[in-house]
């Protein structure tokens, strides 16, 4: 078919104050309709969120945990660990592992288990770092209880035991 057997009907024009009138409309519903999925939210800070990524204990991470813990005990032959939760998290861009458990081992003040925190830095050549162990009053055993809970790794209180 040849060009000039095209047919170009032309639609009634309307005035522009309609026009406009309408584009405003489209570009207003436009404008709600893209906002719509915007929600405003706070930036995560790494150092408020506690809770790790739970992992399995290797044999390599649990000779680091035991090695660090008995460095601290006056009789470190009698040490019994009880199970240990890990999990994994990054603060301040630092990769760490973070483990809650008890030791129960002779102390000054006898026999007992003993809930502890500790931190393993992979990053930092397997650094361990005793954060809290109970000193043996009610506020220590409950700051860890607490601290473990939070990161998502409860560890059993032995005095709770029905």
């Amino acid at each position: 078919m040849p060009p000039d057997a095209w047919d170009l009907t032309v639609l009634p024009s309307r005035s522009n104050a309609c026009e406009r009138g309408r584009m405003r409309k489209v570009v207003q519903l436009l404008l709600a309709i893209s906002l719509c999925g915007c929600v405003a939210v706070a930036p995560r800070s790494d150092a408020g969120d506690q809770r790790v990524n739970p992992i399995p204990i290797s044999l390599a991470l649990e000779e680091i945990i035991t090695g660090g813990i008995r460095q601290r005990l006056p009789d470190s032959a009698s040490a019994r660990f009880g199970t240990m939760l890990a999990g994994e998290r990054t603060l301040d861009g630092r990769q760490e592992i973070v483990v809650c458990s008890t030791v129960n081992a002779k102390t000054s003040s006898g026999v007992g288990d003993k809930p502890f925190i500790a931190k393993v830095y992979p990053d930092a050549s397997s650094r361990f770092e005793l954060v809290a162990m109970d000193d043996e009053t009610e506020a220590a055993r409950l700051q860890i209880g607490g601290t473990c809970r939070a990161a998502g790794l409860p560890i059993p209180d032995p005095k709770m035991h029905l």
